[in-house]
Parts: structure tokens; C-alpha cells; sequence
């Protein structure tokens, strides 16, 4: 008698085919495998691309996805935004300054700084996660926002029970950390997950879990925790519609319902739904987003959905002002707040003093600034992805529309490089121009590879030079509009010091320039304008008694050369200060002069910001720029030009510069 386990193999040719009766058979078996992991047993899914199949849980995502579809009203909602963060070079010291922002002070129930915690530890140390994730290629970023999160007094459990689900779907461990935030009216979690699995392979998640099978898993433990929603719960949030200023759900079933010619009918299929529809319908007449055309008929706005999500942000930024315009800082009014839109025709640069800055979109990471203006108004600075790093707060600022379209320098470069068969160098620069000079040249190679590193399709040669596509200024100018969009303004710091230090401070100030250029913009005798307005009065009175200055027939007239003088005054004292903390000879820059050494750190002065840079035999400060930061500790050389340097990292004509 055989047992079931039995078998006589049959042996064939090396690579031959199986019989067609055979193939039949292994066809069946991958199909029943293929639809008990959730696929289809064709191979193919209708209507989906075959990439939402690839990764971890696809068949668990595409489950409780379709379960999702299928919820009733009463179901617990969590709302879950997902990111794919790449972690190239930038990418790693963006993910540094994402765990810092954080944990931020002020985003505890307490009012207190956020803290990391894991799976089984309260407390993480950031710069230890960071160092385990140093060479992975990705990380994923998860915010996690029950609907009812307000009535969890603490989001811990969830997160850990949820990302126990996950491990579950996924087979395998997941090295997360996780930090709560209950400084907006939703508390929300931020979980950042490595991007590897428990074996050191790269971790790839399906899309249906992480789009929405994540999600259905997170509204199963609510429910767990809190039950489904009751009647009296459903009906108090959908009647909380009716008079919202933003998109709602009663507008999407009003949208749905119209179709392409919006038209709508009040009656309803019950008569809750009824009082609803009429509701909104008379709230959006009162907004002017629909038209009552009489019989219980109504036609909407065509871009009633475009309107109400803007009417929803600025009622967000609202808010987000108001923060900022407490009591203890400073008091607004309604019409002394306004949102700053580069895009405006007129639109001029803002200067002012910084009230507030965070993210406005904590899952995009676009970052915003409250800056009090010298108009006596404050006003709202989306800034995009670009945090203005090194900007605090009570720091004064430009605020400048960032600049777009093809430059000169890109049409001077094109033109070379068509006249040297699509490449360009300095040699073929001087040639081609003779009035040019080399640090003219050197100045289009600098926006050349400024272009390279934003992905505008330039290419360095091994050689120094640069190849030049034919459509050169057309990528450019795709490039600049992206830029824009990416980067709306452009923050330039004025200074770091607090206001009230500047009258007095003896340095080049901020406040020196201004009065040098009368023809700045003039502060308005109302909220930080008046503070400057009072600054400048003290500031002249001080430059007279130093003997800087001196009023005529109450104009102020400046000594020649009180700028150099007061810059120079200050980095002496500086530089004996530093000479004695680093035991060596203070040197000082002359414009035109080489600058070689090591960047050791950034100084925040009144004259503004220096670079400390380390030679051999002594040491010297140089003006600070951005570009330098990633630097810090490495060998730079540069040229002093006047305010400013041009860096440069390497030797050689035509190496690569940083300025």
C-alpha cells in the first residue's frame, strides 16, 4: 500500500518542456497560488497596472482596500498620508532636519518638546536611528490622524499595536520610530519606517497597502478601541457641514450628483439628507458658489471645488497667524494680516522681523514664515520645500519673489557653445568674447553647475568643460518654472541680531544700510515699522556721538568710508577674542585676496554673518555664505570680492565652484 506521500520521479533532458498536460497542471497551481495571495488567476488585473502588485502584502492591500470601498457611514476614519523619501546626499540631511522639526518644543498635550519612542522604548535618540539608516537607499514617512485621535489621551498604544499589524502583513520586522503631536485641533502621529527588512534587503510596500491598506488596518483598531460610530455622532458631524468654508463631503455628493452640467436638486433620498443638501445649497449661494434657479433646482460655481479648498487654507493660515499674533508678542488686527503671493504683478520685496516659522504641510514638507513687515503689517511667506534653514525667529529678513526665465548668462552660454559645436569652457568663452575676462567667464561656469546639480540637463566633461544640448535655453527655462514652484521666494537673512541690540551695536548693521539708501523702503509708523523707525533715530544718535556722522538741518550725513569702518572694528574684536580661544594669529581678508584653509564654523555677527577659516599659521573671516555649509571641517578656497567671496572647492581652471 502507498503511502500519499509517494512519488516515482520521471526524468527528461536537461531544459526540455514539460508535457502539455503537465504545463496544464503548473498553471492551475501558480493560479490557486496567485489568487491566495490576492491576484487573479489570469496573471493580469483588469483596470490596474501590474506594478501595484510588486512589494510586500499586495494581496493584503488590495483586500482591505475593497473593504474600504464596501464601509458604511459609521465607520472610524484615519486619515494616512504616505511619503517615499529617497535618501541620497541631500536627502540624508533633510531626513536629519525632519526628525528635528519633530521635535519641535510645543507639540506635546504639556506644550513641551516632542520625543521619539520605538516599539519597545519610550525614548529614542535620533541621531542613533539616523546612523542605523546611513546607507539605506529610502526611508518611508507615515502621518497617522484618527478622526476621533482627541479622545485618545495618549497615541502610543495605537501606533505600536498598528505597526505591529503592519509587521504582521508585511513578514517582516520593521525598524521605526515615532513621535505625537497634539499641537493642532487633529493629534496625529508621525512614524518614520526604515527603508529595509529584517534580512538588510531593501523594503518595497505594495501601493494598495500603503495607499489604503494601512489605513483600514488603522480604522480596525479605532474601532476596536471606540466602537463604531453612533447615529447622534454621524448626524452632529454631517450637520457641522452645512456652514464649514471649505470642501466638504456634502459637496463631493453634490458634485457627483450634478455632473458636468452642475445642476442639483435640494430633495434628497431621505429627509436628513434632504436638510442637508438645502443647507448647503443656501451656504453656497450666500458664497457665491451656486445659483438658485428656482423649484428646488440650483446650478454650481464651475470652480466650486478650486474655491472652497483655498477658502480651507486660508482659513488654516489664519490660524496659524494667529499663533503667532498673541499678547505676549505682538497684537493685529483682521486688516493688518495679509498672505504674501509672489505671483503678484506688483508684488515687491517684504522686509521684516520673523514672528513664526514652521511647516504649513507636514507631509509635503512645505515650511511657512509670519514675518512682521516694516509695512506695519504681518503677512504669510509660504516658502515651499525650502526650510530657510538658519533663519530664527525675531531674525529680519528680505522676502523676494523668486527670479524665473531664461537669464543672460544662459543665452551667453548658448551662444558659445553653438559656436564650439555644443561645448562650452572658459578657453572657448575668452575666445569667442574677447572683452570678456576669466572671472566673467568663471561666473557662467558657476551658474552651469548650479544647473547640473537642480537636473537641468547640463553635462561636466572630465576635462573641465561642458556639453550643451541644442535646446539648451528651452530646458533652462523648464527648469526655472519648476524652481518656482519648488521654491516661490527667496529668503535673504539682514540680520540675526534682535532689533534693540542693532542701535547700539558696534558693527555694520542693518540698520546703517538703510540709512545709507534712503531710498529703501520707509517704515510705516505702525507695528515693527514703528520699532524701526525708533531703532534708526537711536542708531543715528550713536554714530554721531562715535563720530561717524554727523545732522545737517536734521539730515543725516555719514562719514566716508562708516561702513568698512564699523565692519572692520568689529571683526578686529572678534579676531583677538577668537586668537585666544584657538592660540592663533588673527589675519585679516583684503578684497581681491586668495583664501585658502579649512571652514571650521559660522559666525553671527552684527555686520552680519563670517566664515572661520583655518589656515596653517593664523586664521581669518571671510563672508558667509550658504553653499559653504556642507563644507564645514573641509579644506575651501575663494576670493574676497568687496561684501561678498566666491568659493570654490578643488584647484584647477574650471573646477567646480560653490558660490
Amino acid at each position: 500500500m502507498s503511502a500519499d506521500d509517494d512519488f516515482e520521479p520521471h526524468l527528461g533532458r536537461l531544459r526540455s518542456r514539460p508535457p502539455k498536460r503537465a504545463r496544464r497542471y503548473l498553471q492551475r497551481v501558480l493560479a490557486a497560488t496567485n489568487l491566495a495571495r490576492g491576484g487573479a488567476a489570469s496573471g493580469t488585473l483588469k483596470g490596474r497596472s501590474a506594478g501595484s502588485r510588486i512589494g510586500r502584502a499586495a494581496g493584503v492591500g488590495r483586500l482591505l482596500a475593497s473593504r474600504g470601498r464596501m464601509s458604511a457611514l459609521g465607520r472610524r476614519r484615519v486619515i494616512i498620508k504616505t511619503r517615499i523619501v529617497r535618501l541620497t546626499a541631500k536627502g540624508a540631511s533633510a531626513a536629519a532636519a525632519h526628525l528635528r522639526y519633530l521635535q519641535r518644543d510645543g507639540t506635546t498635550r504639556e506644550g513641551e518638546r516632542g520625543t521619539l519612542y520605538g516599539a519597545d522604548r519610550e525614548a529614542v535618540d535620533a541621531k542613533e536611528f539616523l546612523v542605523r539608516g546611513a546607507g539605506d537607499r529610502h526611508q518611508f514617512r507615515f502621518i497617522v490622524s484618527p478622526e476621533d485621535g482627541a479622545q485618545y489621551e495618549d497615541l502610543k498604544p495605537l501606533v505600536r499595536r498598528l505597526m505591529a499589524r503592519a509587521e504582521t502583513d508585511l513578514g517582516t520586522r520593521l525598524d521605526w520610530v515615532a513621535v505625537d503631536h497634539f499641537n493642532t485641533g487633529h493629534p496625529h502621529s508621525h512614524v518614520i519606517i526604515r527603508g529595509i527588512d529584517q534580512k538588510g534587503q531593501d523594503l518595497v510596500i505594495a501601493p494598495d497597502y500603503l495607499t489604503r491598506g494601512l489605513r483600514e488596518r488603522a480604522a480596525e483598531l479605532v474601532e476596536l478601541d471606540l466602537g463604531p460610530k453612533t447615529t447622534r455622532e454621524i448626524a452632529r458631524g454631517q450637520l457641522a457641514e452645512i456652514e464649514a468654508e471649505r470642501l466638504t463631503s456634502i459637496d463631493r455628493r453634490l458634485l457627483k450628483l450634478g455632473g458636468e452640467e452642475r445642476l442639483v436638486e435640494a430633495t434628497g433620498t431621505g429627509a436628513f439628507e434632504q436638510t442637508l443638501r438645502a443647507g448647503r445649497l443656501a451656504k453656497l449661494e450666500r458664497l457665491g458658489l451656486a445659483e438658485a434657479l428656482g423649484e428646488g433646482r440650483w446650478r454650481l460655481a464651475p470652480d466650486l471645488a478650486e474655491t472652497l479648498t483655498r477658502m480651507g487654507e486660508r482659513r488654516d493660515i489664519i490660524r496659524t497667524m494667529q499663533r503667532a499674533f498673541n499678547p505676549a508678542r505682538v497684537e493685529r488686527s483682521a486688516a493688518d494680516q495679509a498672505i504674501y503671493d509672489p505671483a503678484a504683478p506688483n508684488a515687491a520685496p517684504l522686509v521684516g522681523r520673523v514672528l513664526l516659522r514652521g511647516l504649513a504641510d507636514e507631509y509635503r514638507d512645505s515650511h511657512f514664515l509670519v514675518v512682521d513687515s516694516i509695512d506695519g503689517r504681518s503677512h504669510y511667506v509660504a516658502l515651499g520645500r525650502e526650510p530657510a534653514e538658519g533663519i530664527g525667529e525675531g531674525a529680519v529678513v528680505a522676502v523676494m519673489p523668486t527670479r524665473t526665465g531664461v537669464r543672460e548668462v544662459d543665452r551667453t552660454i548658448a551662444e558659445v557653445a553653438a559656436a564650439n559645436g555644443g561645448r562650452y569652457d572658459i578657453d572657448a568663452h575668452l575666445a569667442h568674447d574677447r572683452q570678456a575676462s576669466e572671472e566673467f567667464a568663471r561666473s557662467h561656469v558657476r551658474r552651469l553647475e548650479a544647473l547640473r546639480r537642480g537636473g537641468a540637463g547640463v553635462e561636466r566633461l572630465a576635462d573641465g568643460g561642458w556639453r550643451i544640448a541644442t535646446d539648451h535655453l528651452e530646458r533652462v527655462d523648464q527648469f526655472e518654472a519648476a524652481q518656482a514652484r519648488a521654491r516661490p521666494v527667496r529668503v535673504e537673512l539682514l540680520t540675526a541680531e534682535p532689533l534693540d541690540r542693532l542701535a547700539t551695536a558696534d558693527g555694520a548693521t542693518w540698520l546703517d544700510h538703510r540709512l545709507l539708501r534712503p531710498s529703501d523702503a520707509p517704515a510705516r509708523d505702525a507695528g515693527f515699522g514703528s520699532a524701526v523707525r525708533e531703532a534708526e533715530a537711536r542708531r543715528r544718535q550713536w554714530l554721531i556721538n562715535e563720530g561717524l556722522g554727523s545732522e545737517i538741518g536734521g539730515v543725516f550725513e555719514p562719514r566716508p568710508g562708516m561702513i568698512e569702518t564699523l565692519r572692520r572694528r568689529e571683526l578686529l574684536r572678534v579676531g583677538a577674542a577668537l586668537s585666544k580661544e584657538l592660540d592663533l594669529p588673527f589675519a585679516e581678508s583684503r578684497p581681491g585676496s586668495p583664501v585658502e584653509g579649512v571652514y571650521r564654523r559660522r559666525l553671527d555677527l552684527a555686520s552680519g554673518r563670517f566664515a572661520l577659516i583655518e589656515r596653517a599659521q593664523d586664521f581669518t573671516l571671510v563672508p558667509w555664505r550658504p553653499v559653504i555649509e556642507p563644507y564645514a571641517g573641509r579644506a575651501v578656497s575663494g576670493v574676497v570680492r568687496g561684501e561678498g567671496i566666491s568659493w570654490s572647492i578643488g584647484r584647477g581652471r574650471g573646477g567646480p565652484t560653490i558660490s
